[in-house]
């Protein structure tokens, strides 16, 4: 049993009483009286009190959870004793989300239900697990409450922002690419498939025209093309100690590794809507992980699952040790996109890496910039410290341009952008690739 704030409050009272009678003695009767009262209070409510017997919660929450998104959880009491409750239910939610709508004071009616919700907001990916329900149970007189933990634990898993991704498919098709700043390349030139044939129109060049067909039709028709189809996207994501970097986004702090997944998930659809197959591979990490390429939106949730869970290390990136594991499972000429975060210092490893892969593949380096590099340049300067902070912004980004020319001069393809650019700028790309005719 533990002593409620009202019994503590009575406890108070009466010992001012007693302060007040060592003083005025006249006031000793009625602190003697006041100590029958109060004892007399406590045991009927401790023999008398109706204390719940066989109270029953249970839980509903999704299994799957996005990370950073708030959510509803609804929590189910069973009252079965014949006497009403008053109630302070808790919740034993997994220690880093945020809840809000807890601690909550109800009264849980006799023989009856409660039902009560709250919200939860997950900070980071990967298996998790609610404990019991606590609920805290008045007496009677409501001078004690007992500590009751009804319910079972429920695990659930926290993903990537599937929400923000969803957003991006939703948009992501042929007439709504613009609206998220992807931009549609033409899709005509060599290289690339056949589509269909179609009345010519204004702007259309003469090398497209059917001459054949033309004639058939006594009018002009053309020769229309797509992207070409069933090529190969496959991912390689560091998993290494730099990939730990934050950045604001929305004035919540973002890791780059999150956004970095959110980036290639939007890809991933894009480019299993276009008939391409896509695979990941992860390095830096105690036990890498490997999808092989599929086809097909089922695709999608395969990476779900594979990939929910990972989390940056503290390792340092071996590029070429990548590199030759890389080359020895895949095989077929793919588009390997490398999502890393350089500094301005050459990692001794990269560039004999992207050579091996150009071997074979057709490589592109995404690499996450710090948005902070941004702030400062665009911050005006007013003063000696503000001089200083721009000078050294200045100075890291042009010696880390120096070592991305170094890169792009090999062939490789190289996009530098803040993680919150990153998923636009990565479908960009990769439509431009597409629509060349190097992919």
């Amino acid at each position: 049993m533990i002593p409620t704030l009202r019994l503590l409050r009575l406890l108070g009272a009466w010992t001012l009483l007693g302060l007040g009678a060592a003083v005025w003695p006249r006031l000793l009767p009625y602190w003697r009286g006041g100590a029958w009262l109060l004892g007399a209070a406590l045991l009927v409510d401790v023999l008398l009190g109706f204390w719940p017997k066989g109270l029953e919660g249970s839980r509903t929450v999704p299994a799957t959870l996005p990370l950073g998104q708030w959510r509803e959880v609804v929590l189910r009491l069973r009252n079965p004793s014949p006497f009403p409750l008053d109630v302070e239910v808790f919740d034993e939610h997994p220690a880093d989300f945020e809840s809000r709508g807890l601690p909550a004071r109800h009264r849980l009616p006799a023989r009856g239900f409660l039902e009560l919700s709250y919200q939860v907001r997950p900070l980071a990916r990967g298996p998790r697990a609610f404990g019991r329900i606590h609920v805290r149970a008045a007496s009677g007189l409501g001078l004690w409450c007992r500590s009751l933990r009804p319910g079972a634990p429920f695990p659930v898993r926290v993903f990537p922002d599937f929400a923000a991704v969803a957003h991006y498919a939703l948009l992501a098709t042929d007439q709504r690419l613009s609206l998220l700043g992807i931009l549609k390349r033409p899709r005509r030139g060599e290289g690339l498939d056949f589509h269909q044939l179609r009345e010519f129109r204004e702007g259309d060049a003469l090398r497209q025209v059917d001459w054949k067909a033309s004639a058939r039709n006594r009018k002009l028709i053309s020769r229309e093309y797509q992207d070409e189809r069933d090529q190969q996207v496959v991912f390689l994501l560091d998993c290494g100690r730099r990939m730990k970097a934050l950045d604001a986004v929305d004035g919540d702090p973002v890791g780059h590794f999150d956004q970095a997944l959110n980036a290639l998930f939007l890809l991933a659809y894009v480019a299993l809507k276009q008939g391409d197959a896509v695979g990941v591979a992860t390095f830096a990490e105690d036990a890498p992980r490997t999808v092989a390429p599929h086809k097909g939106l089922a695709t999608l949730q395969q990476l779900f699952q594979h990939l929910f869970d990972v989390q940056p290390t503290l390792h340092a990136p071996d590029y070429l040790a990548t590199a030759e594991a890389f080359l020895k499972r895949f095989r077929k000429r793919s588009l390997v996109i490398l999502l890393t975060n350089l500094r301005d210092e050459e990692d001794e490893t990269l560039l004999p890496a992207l050579d091996l892969l150009r071997g074979r593949h057709l490589v592109m380096l995404a690499n996450l910039k710090e948005g902070i590099l941004e702030s400062i340049l665009a911050r005006p300067v007013h003063g000696f410290e503000d001089a200083l902070e721009h000078a050294g912004a200045l100075d890291y980004q042009a010696r880390r341009q120096v070592v991305f020319r170094r890169i792009a001069h090999g062939g490789t393809h190289i996009l530098d952008v803040t993680p919150a650019k990153l998923p636009t700028s990565l479908v960009n790309r990769y439509l431009e690739l597409k629509a060349s005719g190097a992919f």
